[in-house]
């Protein structure tokens, strides 16, 4: 998730948190993308293009033709009006991390916070902070998908009860291993629908393919008690069923008893198989 960071502005907008809102939104100021920032847009977009083909699922690919933003760095206005036809969502421009709190009041209220700024040439393999590219390409597709477009609502609403029971680590391991690195069973294999995936080529193929990685079905309190990897492709990653069984297995669930249970508990390793479970083999 977003939170507060003090960035050095390197690079047009990035960082740039004066003259933000209280609630951290800024404009997009579209006009101070540089010919040399779209091309950069042009260039990612057709590398992951190709994967898209290839390991997303169906509702990314889809939602992607839909937003048409291959020519250069998307208007969120342009996009806005997608979006609300479809789902009732709403992009709404940040300057990059955001406070935990403001970040689930605006997934409650339909808006999703997009970082404005785009990565340097010397980033395109790898990136330390969610960059628009990130937030944009990973992100934006499946909010045209009605499961996840109501997963991150309620996930907004979920946030307040988090804090309040200081469980938020575990809360942000559901949105990690979902939203930002979630694999769902499709057409008899295993398809991309995490924007930290989609959004790297590397990890795109790595997750997927790869033979050795630990693939486990779909948990919810599996993936509370999991921790991950912030610097380096995820050891684990969970696969669902079906985008909807998001909200099946999640809606009826009681947070609170699982938050007093585990939330003082050491995460189970990332990679870390535990007794009894049988993982998911890559396709062959």
């Amino acid at each position: 998730m977003k939170k507060p960071c003090t960035l050095t502005t390197n690079s047009g907008l990035r960082g740039e948190y004066e003259g933000a809102a209280d609630d951290y939104t800024v404009g997009q100021d579209w006009h101070a993308y540089t010919p040399e920032m779209h091309d950069r847009w042009r260039r990612l977009f057709a590398r992951q293009s190709e994967l898209v083909r290839t390991h997303a699922c169906a509702s990314f690919g889809e939602g992607l033709a839909r937003l048409d933003c291959s020519a250069g760095i998307p208007r969120f206005e342009d996009a806005n009006v997608v979006l609300e036809a479809a789902t009732g969502w709403s992009l709404v421009p940040v300057p990059g991390f955001i406070p935990d709190a403001t970040f689930f009041d605006h997934l409650a209220h339909r808006r999703f916070p997009v970082t404005r700024w785009l990565r340097e040439e010397h980033e395109l393999d790898y990136l330390v902070e969610p960059d628009l590219f990130h937030d944009f390409f990973g992100h934006v597709p499946m909010l045209l998908d009605p499961a996840i477009a109501d997963f991150l609502e309620l996930y907004g609403k979920a946030g307040a009860r988090a804090l309040e029971m200081n469980a938020l680590d575990m809360l942000a391991r559901i949105y990690w291993y979902t939203i930002e690195f979630g694999l769902v069973r499709e057409d008899g294999g295993l398809r991309v629908f995490g924007a930290g995936i989609m959004s790297s080529s590397g990890e795109t193929r790595y997750a997927i393919e790869d033979r050795e990685v630990l693939r486990l079905p779909f948990d919810p309190v599996r993936v509370m008690r999991t921790g991950y990897m912030i610097d380096s492709f995820q050891k684990t990653y969970f696969v669902l069923d079906s985008l909807p069984q998001l909200i099946e297995s999640l809606v009826s669930l009681d947070f609170g008893p699982i938050y007093e249970t585990w939330r003082d508990e050491p995460p189970i390793p990332a990679g870390e198989r535990l007794a009894g479970e049988t993982p998911l083999g890559a396709p062959a």
